[in-house]
């Protein structure tokens, strides 16, 4: 048998990506011989924190065999894994997300109800006594950051406040300085095309009978963005087009007032409307306050599906 396999989701954001690396680099310390990989393009904020650190990304994973032993991070959904995910054999996971796979087998899987895998990584460190060095200390407090809007999002817990606040100790980073400009580093679209933007973080989801796509992408400025409304529409219509979607959700997130535009696309646009109480004017509307698609967005949607 070859390496154990460590990824997270598709279209991997920070938190995904490090805890790939920060996951091998304990099951590494544990004995066990594994790889970090990735299953899609780094964003422009992963990106940022790998330079600063000086790592170099997981490795591309195009596929996998089937029989392969795995491990994920950041993920428990056959949709936004590995297209044979039935077929390997998943040893661990990682994650704080909903559960959304089965298996015929028993596994490790830790979950918890926190604002970023990295937290419970943080935990997993501590447990196995495996010492946190400054490059993995400064890793797990990034994606802390990233995932947590810099401690600003309704996922946040005392639990990723703490871990990010003994993890910034050892990476020897001020969380608000060092966390700004790479939260801002993460808003610069400028080098990808329409439809990569609409790949950046987006994910397939079925809200009851609705299939949808909801997709994120950061900003420090809302007004920015919306001047690609028309070519976004074009190539969210194509999407929806192609997989039969009943909704295209995109958010807007503005990582500086904690807001959000949404442009929403789909016969069940409407369902924005009755979630939020907004009225959608030229596909577009503001949501307050609105920052976290796992517990502002997914749950809501589905109550009023």
């Amino acid at each position: 048998m070859g390496k154990i396999l460590i990824f997270g989701h598709k279209n991997p954001d920070t938190d995904s990506i490090t805890s790939s690396l920060v996951l091998a680099n304990l099951e590494k310390a544990l004995g066990n011989d594994v790889e970090a990989c990735r299953l899609g393009k780094l964003n422009k904020e992963t990106e940022y924190i790998l330079n600063y650190v000086g790592i170099e990304p997981p490795r591309l994973l195009e596929s996998v065999e089937d029989g392969a032993e795995v491990m994920l991070v950041d993920h428990a959904s056959n949709k936004e894994s590995i297209d044979n995910l039935d077929n390997v054999t998943i040893l661990k996971i990682v994650d704080h997300h909903k559960v959304a796979l089965n298996t015929a087998y028993p596994l490790y899987y830790r979950a918890e109800p926190v604002g970023c895998t990295e937290t419970i990584l943080y935990k997993l460190y501590k447990e196995n006594g495996v010492e946190i060095d400054k490059k993995i200390a400064t890793l797990m407090v990034s994606a802390i950051i990233s995932d947590t809007l810099l401690f600003k999002s309704p996922t946040c817990t005392e639990q990723d406040r703490l871990a990010a606040k003994e993890l910034a100790k050892i990476a020897e980073i001020d969380c608000d300085t060092y966390g700004l400009e790479m939260l801002k580093a993460g808003t610069d679209l400028s080098e990808f095309s329409i439809p990569e933007i609409l790949k950046l973080d987006a994910k397939e989801i079925d809200l009851k009978e609705v299939k949808s796509i909801i997709n994120q992408v950061n900003t420090a400025s809302i007004e920015d963005v919306m001047t690609m409304q028309a070519e976004l529409e074009t190539e969210m219509q194509k999407v929806i087009d192609e997989k039969g979607l009943d909704l295209f959700m995109l958010l807007i997130t503005d990582i500086v007032n904690s807001n959000s535009q949404v442009i929403a696309l789909g016969k069940r646009a409407d369902l924005v409307e009755k979630a939020y109480s907004v009225t959608l004017e030229n596909h577009t509307a503001l949501l307050q306050g609105v920052v976290s698609r796992k517990k502002q967005v997914v749950p809501i949607l589905t109550e009023h599906a």
